[in-house]
């Protein structure tokens, strides 16, 4: 948890870092060109900017441990934090669609190309070398919001390529509508990415199950004691970079409470040795037990298929 606390912070910061200088960069090439897409890419960067200092915000009540009032921890800051990150995103595509219908009404051309241009690649190096942090740290942490700022900053890529084609269409070709037209092109763009980033963040916010083939996979370690006769009730959910887990598992009726609970402990640890971090709650129950008959999600028998085919 520490190391993970250390990483996403580090990743925050440096996504700041770069949003402050690509916004001071952009701001003089807008003024100096004034291209439409230019002023949307800067319009991006400042939202960058915001939108990463929220991530920073976030991923640091997320490292917060639980606390009496907070049993499971904080980790949908995180998801709560991608949302912010959404909405801003929204704000930025509709801003800048705004200013390119009024852009494509006057036909006056761009100016000093070259400058754009130069900026434009300069923020193409800079996003490139975030981008490629920002994922080593996602593949080690598997956060949420760093995850929904890299989304953001792949648009980025794409968004500095369109600003290069439209000011070369637009001042060596001489097509004077090619600047609005790739200015609502980016703004669609960003309208995309918004949504796209905005469903896993729901997804934790909601609690939704783990996918089917880590279910079968955590199953299928848990079904290994020889003494354990069945799972069901299994339910799991993600909340910023702790998964969580809970089920019940059959034992034979006669077994005393405290060699049930030997059996509960060898496959805890089993489980945490498989899936470390996972907080596991178990729930006992006798062979043959029916907890609520009318409740078909609390029933479902969930052991794996070749359960009970064990030599």
């Amino acid at each position: 948890m520490r190391d993970h606390a250390r990483l996403t912070a580090s990743a925050a910061i440096a996504s700041s870092v770069t949003a402050l200088f690509l916004l001071l960069l952009k701001a003089v090439a807008a003024w100096t060109t004034g291209s439409v897409a230019m002023l949307g890419s800067l319009a991006d960067s400042a939202l960058d900017l915001l939108a990463s200092l929220v991530t920073l915000y976030g991923v640091r009540v997320a490292a917060t441990p639980a606390d009496h009032d907070h049993r499971f921890g904080h980790g949908k800051a995180e998801a709560l934090a991608a949302l912010f990150q959404v909405a801003l995103i929204t704000a930025s595509a509709a801003g800048i669609a705004w200013q390119a219908g009024h852009r494509l009404a006057d036909d006056s051309p761009t100016k000093a190309a070259e400058f754009g241009i130069a900026v434009s690649l300069v923020a193409i190096a800079v996003t490139i070398g975030l981008l490629l942090y920002q994922r080593s740290v996602i593949r080690r942490t598997g956060s949420v919001a760093i995850r929904a700022d890299n989304v953001h900053y792949q648009s980025d890529l794409l968004l500095n390529l369109s600003v290069i084609a439209a000011l070369v269409i637009d001042q060596y070709l001489g097509f004077t509508g090619a600047d609005p037209l790739f200015g609502i092109a980016i703004a669609l763009w960003l309208a995309w990415g918004a949504f796209k980033a905005s469903n896993q963040a729901i997804d934790q916010l909601m609690d939704k199950e783990w996918p089917e083939e880590k279910r079968q996979r955590f199953l299928a370690v848990a079904a290994q004691h020889p003494a354990l006769r069945g799972i069901h009730d299994f339910r799991t959910r993600r909340s910023g970079s702790r998964d969580f887990a809970q089920f019940h598992m059959y034992v034979a009726p006669d077994m005393t409470v405290a060699e049930a609970h030997e059996v509960m402990d060898a496959v805890e640890a089993r489980i945490a040795e498989a899936f470390p971090g996972v907080e596991i709650l178990i729930h006992l129950d006798p062979e043959g037990h029916v907890d609520h008959p009318d409740n078909p999600l609390v029933e479902a028998d969930v052991t794996p298929s070749w359960f009970g085919k064990r030599p």
